[in-house]
């Protein structure tokens, strides 16, 4: 490749990169806090400037320490004297409300500060899809999951905000990326990398602890797939052989993960006392796998209960809190833990016109039809059925042979494919439905292996007949059919640049036309993936900036996010609900209402979940269409004039 191809390749990609900051810094100077910035910024302040891990134990360090660090360089007024962080078990949201809102900070410059980390994360993650595509299709090939990657609505939305789910997507894609490596070239330096890197993605987000049950299955994949030999006995032999070996590799990989998250955990609980660790883990866990047992029965190997065996595991975190050598750990367990919880206990949420507390099996497929752009459902879909039709092809042949020599020849590919599976599984059958986020590590490795698939697909056209008359012949009718399907493939990548760019600034609202658009994708599902609280400061402008003839003296307003009415709107502001009844009565002749709250008193409720009727906004029905707004703030947010 001569040097001017190759600059002008790196040019493209910085071209790609900027574009993509550009357009989160663009968002994020306009979006007030979400509800997750309230709890993960003072927790993330907490860490970096205390060293104390008080704060949002649910959730790894990494994005947040990440995000807080500039802030340590500014003067800025924390609530250390404040009765919930010193008394409170995870007084997370009480301390970042006084963090932000009334301690006598800005806290717009202290929240635009912070999503600088998460946006600069948000670019290694395209850096990295980048680099694993280009070792597996050629760098050209690559700036195709690249662009999709970079102006994807959804990895924009959540890649500006302080929170863990671009974090989790980068987690996966580098500890994939460095454990393929070593076993394609097993060398000391690419095993330690492989063992940073997982260590990295499980302080990204707890999610990522799902790698350690996949590189467990990669590794009995590998072993199979290199196994040789002329009799069943020899080949069994040999797969121990490499799977005994692979597993003192895995178990190397797994020690050094475990040291770099001892050396980051055992940072930021330096300051944190062992006193106040013990009681908040021993309040945290106290139902947790059916509640304590002091005789430590529960631990026991022939316990048969599985919910003995789970409390065990809470019993053990705790003795190991009060330890000054595993107290580190007993916190990253602690995190562990609580999303084990929570996962099993689910969230009350909106979902086609219902709302329940159980979940929904089908809610994530879709979820991720409605809200993934249509140029990239195309894409997928194309790639997905071309290499369900080159594997349909060779179905006659050996299988157990061709799956080998697939492992073997595609180790990148296996991975990926099995980690999407694995992970789409894993997250329909659980009840915790909040938010197209939560399959976000899936996205770019979907976007990788469809790139691929079109590439081997355009690549055979080409193919040249022997004869030639033949072979010209096919040189141009191959030409002509390659021509036609890279121009489908440009036009896609055109398609969702415009799409992206029509979308901008509201990329968390961001739905496809089948989901109505950002306008109207609310009707579908929200929180997470539409109505986050981002739109507080466009409602500052609108009631100090109001439509010509109208006067806004008093609104009252039944937020829902990580904002704070009163921060911006002073004493205009009045917080309501639906249960207060109309406040035109009380004088109030503005009502504002966050999307996300009106759907949850609307919607249906189903699968045992009880709503008070007067939390239905069953009078604001009688006098108004709820769903035609006398005014409509950025995309969440609809206000009525009473």
């Amino acid at each position: 490749m001569s040097k001017s191809l190759s600059v002008f390749q790196y040019v493209l990609l910085g071209v790609i990169l900027i574009a993509s900051a550009a357009l989160m810094f663009n968002s994020a100077l306009q979006d007030s806090a979400i509800i997750d910035e309230l709890a993960h910024i003072p927790a993330g302040y907490g860490y970096v400037k205390y060293f104390d891990y008080r704060l949002n134990p649910e959730h790894p360090p990494l994005v947040k320490a990440l995000a807080a660090l500039p802030l340590v360089f500014q003067s800025v007024n924390f609530p250390t004297n404040s009765s919930d962080w010193k008394n409170d078990v995870n007084g997370q949201w009480a301390v970042g409300s006084q963090f932000l809102y009334q301690s006598g900070n800005n806290a717009d410059q202290i929240i635009n500060w912070t999503r600088i980390a998460p946006i600069l994360l948000t670019l290694i993650l395209i850096l990295f899809v980048y680099l694993w595509s280009s070792r597996l299709m050629g760098r050209w090939w690559a700036f195709l999951p690249t662009i999709f990657t970079a102006f994807s609505p959804n990895i924009l939305a959540h890649g500006h905000y302080v929170t863990t789910d671009v974090g989790a997507a980068l987690g996966f894609i580098i500890a994939m990326y460095f454990f393929v490596r070593f076993f394609e070239k097993q060398t000391k330096y690419n095993l330690v990398y492989s063992g940073i890197a997982l260590g990295i993605a499980l302080l990204l987000k707890f999610s990522t602890v799902l790698l350690i049950p996949l590189f467990v299955f990669f590794i009995i994949a590998i072993a199979f797939a290199k196994t040789r030999g002329n009799s069943f006995s020899a080949k069994f032999i040999h797969f121990l052989k490499n799977l005994l070996r692979y597993i003192g590799y895995l178990l190397l990989i797994f020690i050094i993960a475990l040291i770099v998250i001892y050396i980051v955990y055992f940072l930021f609980t330096i300051n944190y006392p062992v006193s106040k660790q013990v009681s908040d883990t021993n309040y945290t866990l106290a139902s947790f796998g059916g509640g304590s047992d002091p005789s430590w029965a529960a631990c026991s190997l022939t316990a048969k209960a599985d919910l003995s065996r789970t409390r065990c595991l809470a019993d053990l975190d705790i003795w190991m809190a009060g330890n000054k050598i595993f107290r580190p750990l007993a916190q990253y367990v602690l995190g562990v833990l609580m999303v084990m919880q929570r996962s099993s206990g689910g969230n009350t949420a909106y979902f086609l016109g219902q709302v329940s507390a159980g979940g929904w099996w089908y809610y994530f497929p879709v979820v991720f039809f409605l809200k993934e752009p249509i140029p990239s459902l195309i894409l997928i879909a194309l790639g997905f059925i071309l290499g369900l039709w080159r594997f349909a092809k060779g179905f006659g042949t050996n299988l157990i042979k061709r799956f080998s020599n697939y492992v073997e020849l595609n180790l990148a590919e296996f991975t990926m494919i099995s980690t999407i599976v694995f992970y789409w599984g894993y997250s329909m059958k659980s009840p915790l439905n909040i938010g197209f986020r939560h399959i976000l590590p899936t996205i770019p490795l979907l976007y990788i292996l469809s790139s691929e698939s079109i590439k081997k697909w355009i690549k055979n056209t080409l193919e040249i007949s022997s004869g030639f008359f033949h072979a010209i012949f096919s040189l141009f009718a191959g030409l002509a059919k390659s021509s036609l399907k890279i121009s489908l493939v440009i036009v896609l990548a055109i398609w969702l640049i415009i799409e992206t760019l029509s979308a901008s600034p509201y990329f968390l609202s961001y739905f496809n036309e089948f989901g109505g658009g950002i306008w109207n994708g609310y009707k579908y599902v929200t929180d997470s993936n539409y109505d986050w609280g981002q739109d507080l400061k466009r409602l500052q402008n609108f009631v100090n900036n109001p439509p010509k003839g109208e006067e806004i003296d008093k609104i009252a307003i039944d937020y829902f996010g990580g904002g704070d009415p009163e921060y911006y709107l002073g004493g205009k502001a009045v917080s309501w609900s639906s249960d207060k009844g109309n406040p035109d009565a009380q004088g109030i002749h503005w009502l504002a209402i966050s999307v996300n709250s009106l759907q949850s008193a609307l919607g249906k409720p189903v699968d045992g979940f009880e709503r008070n009727p007067k939390d239905a906004y069953l009078w604001l029905q009688k006098i108004k269409n709820v769903y035609r707004p006398d005014y409509r703030i950025g995309t969440t947010i609809f206000v009525y004039k009473l």
